[in-house]
């Protein structure tokens, strides 16, 4: 099963609920998540709170890594896609945004590198090599930080893709079903299933 739980400090409420994480973007609204998985599976007994897992893009990417290094023993399984993992290697008007200036915020303390060594779970790492959005050295931090800890994991590169990954997402979203299948499940999921775009209607051309 699948859910998707809004945690406290998102946009579109009040200010003092937005503020609340104001200085720690780390966060991530994961003790909420945790918290909500938690009351549900008190609710629904066919949840079962030894086999979550979690998979994001972009920020999702380091909410995700951050989730797996920092609730090792919750978070089973991970998918972190093109994550700003340390946000001194991103865009000052994001970081800043959210945290404030360097000078008034802890940025190492929310480095998701400088916890990769509590890595107990399954994590798949993927980004792309031409990403003019969050730059490729921010997955490589947190890949010298695994390998330095004698941690595995896994790795998907995209050679020519920006931050999303284009003619690849349908390859993307079927690792992604895999991993979470082979590692959740205990399962095999189909070899190399050939996952097609539906076809779209607007583009069909009339016949004579």
């Amino acid at each position: 099963m699948v859910v998707q739980i809004e945690g406290t400090s998102n946009p579109l409420r009040s200010k003092s609920f937005h503020d609340m994480s104001y200085g720690n973007m780390a966060e991530n609204t994961l003790p909420d998540q945790v918290a909500g998985i938690r009351q549900l599976a008190q609710k629904y007994a066919y949840i079962d709170t030894n086999k979550v897992g979690i998979w994001g893009h972009s920020g999702g990417g380091f909410a995700t890594a951050c989730a797996m290094f920092r609730y090792p023993d919750f978070f089973k399984v991970g998918i972190s896609e093109s994550g700003n993992h340390d946000n001194r290697n991103y865009e000052d008007d994001w970081g800043e945004r959210y945290d404030g200036l360097v000078t008034n915020s802890d940025y190492d303390a929310q480095a998701n590198e400088n916890y990769a060594r509590n890595l107990k779970g399954k994590l798949l790492l993927a980004h792309g090599l031409m990403d003019d959005n969050v730059p490729p050295e921010n997955t490589l931090l947190v890949i010298d930080a695994l390998e330095k800890a004698n941690k595995d994991y896994d790795l998907i590169v995209f050679p020519n893709s920006p931050h999303g990954y284009g003619q690849f997402s349908p390859y993307m979203m079927r690792r992604r079903w895999d991993y979470f299948v082979k590692n959740l499940m205990g399962a095999e999921a189909p070899h190399e299933y050939q996952l097609h775009a539906k076809p779209d209607p607007r583009n069909a051309t009339r016949g004579e």
